[in-house]
């Protein structure tokens, strides 16, 4: 079932077709025939869902517990494990020409779409340029249109059949058409890089392919949960510190389940609800996990997801489970505080990134609090 696309006012449909006419002669210098321009353009018609969807994108983000009792269900892991043995011979095929184990593969596929449940059906050239003509991020969608394309002039699908979700990503596992190009394969042979398919081969080995590409070890871990000393130094957490994991145990950090942990490569801290919540040692996997996506709660999501898949236990420390994630215009707040007070955050664009965290720290030992530097509603009410 393919989304309908609602009427518009005519004098937007104009606007939009003669947007589409000045946007042809870029598209056929960048390769795209004639005939497939024709073909992808033909009747299409502007999708105000899209422009809708992309302004009015939730506000409330989740904290990193909600985001797991989703991303890591119970639910989650017993379909994953059944996805794992409907396509055991694929998932083993796969492994062994990428090199990519076979529960990262079904982790991904998971998270992107409940393993093939939530493909979207959204036609992807009306939706992107709709956004290419009149989104927030008009540049980035025209690059995507130009590649979904050159992605159906490829002969891998066509307009019709080139759905997804209403920003673009399409298939199984959710590839933008520029990662469609620069990674998809087709695994069954067929002379089509189909991630589209029921079948989810192609789609599977593409992702497979593509966290190859980005550096994926197998046999490495992408995280161990790990405890820290008493008195530790939260200032070497963050992904700018890397030590080796003997250099971490001579610091006292030890793994969760017991011991020093093993000689993985160089690995940094990860601390993703601060003090109270469970530490992470983070190594180059979690590196190749975020490629496809570099939000630290889909990365560790997929990881544990993967682990969970592989037996292995959840995390042991307790979530603090208190409190909720900051919104856009709080983070704002926080850094204007923050920067107030003397602890100068580079900026207020309301993006906790590693200037705002040093001032958190900053602010936390000046204070007398764990220098974590993780903002939550409770700092900024102290700021208040």
């Amino acid at each position: 079932m393919i989304d309908e696309i609602p009427a518009v006012a005519p004098e937007v449909q104009r606007g939009f077709e003669a947007w589409l006419v000045d946007f042809k002669p870029r598209a056929l210098a960048n390769g795209i025939s004639e005939t497939t321009w024709n073909r992808a353009t033909r009747n299409i018609r502007y999708n105000p869902k899209v422009i809708e969807r992309d302004r009015h994108q939730a506000e409330f983000t989740k904290t990193i517990w909600e985001y797991l009792d989703s991303a890591v269900s119970d639910t989650r892991i017993e379909n994953g494990q059944a996805a794992l043995r409907e396509h055991a011979a694929v998932l083993r095929a796969i492994e062994a020409k990428y090199g990519v184990e076979k529960e990262v593969v079904v982790a991904v596929w998971g998270m992107e779409s409940n393993f093939g449940k939530h493909r979207g059906t959204t036609l992807i050239v009306p939706a992107l340029a709709t956004l290419a003509y009149d989104g927030r991020r008009g540049s980035f969608f025209q690059q995507q249109l130009i590649a979904a394309l050159k992605i159906i002039q490829a002969g891998d699908t066509d307009a019709g059949h080139m759905t997804g979700s209403w920003a673009g990503a399409m298939g199984h596992t959710q590839f933008i058409p520029t990662s469609y190009l620069a990674y998809a394969v087709d695994f069954t042979g067929d002379g089509k890089r189909d991630i589209w398919s029921d079948n989810p081969a192609d789609a599977l080995a593409s992702t497979a392919a593509y966290l190859a590409r980005s550096g994926w070890s197998k046999g490495q871990p992408w995280g161990v949960e790990v405890t820290l000393p008493s008195g530790f130094n939260y200032g070497l957490a963050g992904k700018k510190v890397k030590k080796s994991p003997d250099d971490w145990a001579g610091l006292g950090v030890r793994a969760a389940s017991g011991g020093k942990v093993p000689n993985y490569g160089a690995a940094s801290i990860l601390l993703p609800a601060g003090a109270q919540g469970p530490a992470l040692m983070i190594f180059g996997n979690f590196t190749a996990i975020s490629r496809y996506n570099n939000a630290d709660a889909y990365v560790i999501g997929v990881g544990h997801l993967s682990d969970r898949l592989r037996g292995r236990p959840a995390f042991q420390a307790p979530w603090p489970r208190t409190g909720r994630a900051l919104t856009a215009a709080e983070r704002q707040e926080l850094q204007e505080r923050l920067t107030a007070k003397g602890f100068d955050t580079q900026g207020t664009d309301g993006k906790i990134g590693p200037n705002t965290i040093t001032a958190i720290e900053a602010w936390q030992r000046a204070n007398g609090h764990a220098p974590d530097g993780y903002a939550t509603l409770v700092l900024l009410e102290a700021l208040r």
